[in-house]
């Protein structure tokens, strides 16, 4: 017995092709959110500053260690949008 293997028209690769610019888009907004995030991390720090500026040395360690995890989902959202378009 042979297998049955369907031929893959123009119009599902198409609609394959569509779909996972759709997806990716899609995943990018995570990024969005990391930038917003970052934005507001960095102005409590200059708002915690302005309060309190004896605090800075612990203040800005818990910024950078916030900025890192931050980034991190930032990363992965792009990752996942190459994901999506190259697997």
């Amino acid at each position: 017995m042979t297998s049955f293997e369907p031929t893959k028209t123009v119009f599902y690769i198409t609609i394959v092709t569509a779909a996972k610019m759709v997806g990716a888009g899609l995943a990018t907004i995570g990024v969005v959110g990391a930038g917003a995030g970052i934005g507001v991390l960095f102005a409590g720090l200059v708002h915690g500053l302005a309060r309190a500026p004896y605090q800075a040395d612990v203040m800005f360690r818990y910024t950078i260690l916030g900025f890192a995890m931050t980034e991190a989902m930032g990363l992965l959202a792009i990752m996942m949008a190459f994901l999506i378009l190259y697997a």
